[in-house]
């Protein structure tokens, strides 16, 4: 028989509505995610997590696949908007220290929410797979309108025809930069690891 504090508990949880408890089902759902992988994160996983009844976590998302969407894409957003600071748009005559400060910052965002990079950068479950990817392609969008006027200000030959390659270096660096320092042995910090890879990215591009 359910104590009376979690019969308590769950009676409190019925009372708060969708809208309010979206939310804290999400994050559920992350921190399930990052413990024991996606293929974990289902609907009565989530209720025990919360010590709620089912119809509570159904009654914010209609099934498990539209729940690990709308997860992904809250965390997706949280990291591209990180991506997006490695390059401001309106200094496009950018020296090597622009593209430090924006690996740093990226990094440091990556390192505030280590989770949501490796749920993003797992292996998905196949019935959400078409879920991931989404993030990468518009910062891979984004980056393509940000450099462009930065190739042509450096005086870049042919810089069209060079501009996806280097978009996709731009791109790859930022991740592989995030994977180095979430992994278990990293011995880098954010500024250190960001310093080295702006450094490395930047001369890469003005050897173009």
């Amino acid at each position: 028989m359910a104590s009376e504090t979690s019969v308590q508990r769950r009676e409190r949880a019925a009372h708060l509505g969708p809208e309010r408890r979206r939310p804290q089902v999400l994050d559920a759902a992350l921190e399930i995610a990052a413990r024991d992988g996606i293929a974990a994160v289902t609907m009565g996983a989530i209720a025990e997590h919360m010590r709620v009844t089912r119809p509570v976590v159904y009654s914010c998302f209609p099934d498990r696949v539209q729940l690990i969407d709308a997860l992904i894409e809250r965390e997706e957003n949280f990291l591209i908007s990180g991506v997006l600071d490695i390059l401001p748009p309106r200094q496009t005559d950018a020296d090597e220290t622009v593209f430090v400060a924006g690996f740093r910052a990226l990094l440091h965002k990556a390192a505030s929410r280590p989770a949501a990079w490796r749920l993003l950068y797992g292996n998905p479950d196949p019935a959400v797979a078409a879920s991931f990817g989404r993030g990468r392609r518009l910062a891979v969008a984004r980056c393509t309108e940000l450099l462009l006027p930065t190739l042509e200000a450096w005086g870049v030959t042919d810089a069209e025809r060079k501009l996806p390659a280097l978009v996709e270096l731009w791109v790859s660096a930022g991740e592989g930069a995030v994977r180095t320092l979430l992994a278990d042995d990293a011995a880098w910090t954010p500024d250190e690891l960001g310093a080295f890879t702006g450094a490395a990215v930047y001369r890469a591009m003005r050897a173009a």
